[in-house]
């Protein structure tokens, strides 16, 4: 699996990011998979046309010392469809980008 990994965060910094995940997208699903939806701007063809499958997302894994992110898009509607694939160049982006703003705002140091 193709992960973006931030690892050895100090317990007081898995707090703030507890803290802010859980009021933005939790609570978490079996006590730390938070799902973060796509920007919906950047589903390629294949996900835009996959209506029923909508909203698509991230999931993050945050555990007491890492916070780990797949870099497959999925849906909770489904588990296996076409549209379950691997971040596009411009998700990957995105993704990268939207997790440094939230460790940016809490003033995570990583």
């Amino acid at each position: 699996m193709k992960q973006y990994v931030i690892d050895e965060l100090r317990p007081q910094d898995h707090e703030k990011v507890k803290g802010y995940l859980d009021e933005h997208f939790g609570p978490a699903d079996m006590g730390n998979i938070y799902w973060i939806p796509v920007d919906p701007v950047l589903y390629d063809p294949k996900q835009a046309s996959h209506e029923e499958c909508h909203p698509l997302y991230f999931t993050v894994q945050l555990s007491s010392t890492s916070f780990v992110t797949e870099l497959l898009v999925r849906t909770k509607n489904r588990i296996r469809c076409d549209c379950i694939q691997y971040a596009t160049e411009d998700q990957f982006l995105w993704l990268i980008r939207f997790i440094d703003a939230i460790f940016e705002r809490l003033e995570v140091m990583t």
